[in-house]
């Protein structure tokens, strides 16, 4: 059956156009007025924002091996509610996908449980941690969409070149996870008068920056596509500003809760604002923000690691690193950035959707007759108090729990399949 959407502020080209989208099968088969309705199922939007599907590149669905954390049923119905169509999730799972065996067994269960399209991601080196790299030719004829060992910085300048190497061969893109070990410390915040005043060990920023820099020197030498996964501090921004302006074939990335907050809204030892890198200053945050409106940082992604409330609780010694975000990541930035009037909703879109896609070659991110009806459906005019209870993710460690949020999403299409229905949507 065919599907009309119809009164939607549908964003095609740059532009906001009042237009309906008709479906048919996995395809948009129109875009425009005055479409036929008979034979159709209808959805009236009544003006909601119509939008190409968000892609996430850097997701954590936990299985196999973590289960009890997440699965990649949950995670992907969390993504749909987020109005993400395309997720890429990270190799960080047990057994890792480092050998063409491993790899194909977790593309097979990808497909068998996501609700989303599901790109997977390979390790750089075998069980992400040693200085092997792997077969990365085979990955990718398997489908691996980059190589990432995201949890862990590669140390080895020598194991990072021969990564870069091979990777450029292949014609994938190196995604880092940026860490200097010796620099890092062991640290559970951003090393600064707040963790002093918490009396909590802290996370340098030249961690990050320092092997960012060695990292820039290696890309140049390689002509290997290197991205920069969820950068935080000022210098990195400023260290890809520079490197873009030589040349080097560098992206990046930021994730919500570094451009959403700081080191100064954590309110005390909580382990709900433990992440890995930390929310770091304001100076950070700030230098983050205008990265994002000039274009050095290229996209937005969540960065979405759920754990269990057990994990979460009590003492940031001892809680485990990360924050769920891909059902509010949106919402929570449109009403931040937008809504504030601080960002154009064009931007916010492009860098969830269009920047994503086009970068690391995924075929998304644009609303057009014949391409897939990867679709998403926004409420841009009423307000959602985010609780709980309310997340189809298995994790609820976020500190955005309890504020108010425009921009929830309404509805969801994959491949023309409506697979998220907002309880408050009425056709």
């Amino acid at each position: 059956m065919a599907i009309l959407l119809k009164n939607g502020l549908v964003y095609q080209e740059g532009e906001f156009i009042k237009e309906d989208v008709l479906i048919s099968g996995s395809k948009i088969q129109a875009i425009g007025l005055d479409l036929p309705e008979e034979g159709a199922e209808v959805y009236d939007l009544k003006g909601k924002l119509l939008a190409p599907g968000l892609v996430d590149i850097h997701e954590h669905y936990r299985e196999p091996g973590f289960t009890y954390k997440e699965t990649i049923k949950t995670g992907s119905e969390a993504a749909s509610r987020g109005g993400f169509t395309t997720v890429c999730t990270m190799p960080n799972v047990d057994p890792v996908p480092d050998d063409l065996e491993t790899f194909e067994k977790q593309v097979a269960l990808n497909e068998a449980n996501s609700c989303v399209h599901l790109k997977q991601y390979g390790a750089i080196t075998e069980d992400l941690t040693s200085d092997k790299v792997v077969d990365m030719a085979a990955l990718k004829e398997a489908g691996a969409f980059a190589f990432s060992n995201d949890g862990h910085g590669i140390q080895q300048a020598g194991t990072m070149y021969e990564a870069m190497q091979e990777a450029a061969k292949v014609g994938l893109a190196i995604c880092e996870h940026i860490q200097d070990d010796s620099l890092y410390h062991h640290g559970v915040m951003n090393a600064g008068k707040k963790a002093e005043e918490l009396g909590l060990p802290g996370i340098l920023g030249v961690s990050e920056s320092a092997q960012l820099a060695r990292d820039l020197v290696l890309a140049q030498a390689t002509g290997v596509h290197y991205h920069a996964c969820h950068v935080s501090t000022k210098e990195s921004v400023e260290l890809i500003r520079i490197a873009k302006e030589y040349g080097i074939n560098v992206t990046a990335e930021a994730a919500p809760h570094h451009l959403l907050l700081s080191e100064e809204e954590i309110d005390g030892n909580n382990g709900y604002y433990k992440m890995n890198p930390p929310l770091r200053s304001k100076e950070d945050q700030f230098a983050l923000i205008e990265g994002m409106l000039d274009g050095t940082i290229d996209l937005i992604a969540t960065d979405h690691a759920p754990h269990s409330r057990e994990e979460k609780a009590g003492d940031m010694r001892k809680a485990a690193f990360g924050i769920i975000g891909n059902e509010i990541a949106f919402a929570c930035l449109y009403t931040k950035f937008v809504k504030s009037g601080q960002m154009d909703l064009s931007l916010l879109l492009d860098l969830m959707s269009y920047q994503p896609a086009k970068l690391f070659g995924l075929d998304a991110g644009v609303l057009a007759p014949g391409k897939e009806a990867d679709l998403a459906v926004f409420d841009l005019d009423h307000a959602e108090k985010l609780a709980e209870e309310d997340y189809l993710s298995k994790g609820v460690n976020t500190p955005f729990t309890g504020q108010e949020v425009y921009g929830m999403t309404a509805l969801t299409f994959v491949s023309g399949k409506l697979v998220y229905k907002s309880k408050h949507f009425a056709d």
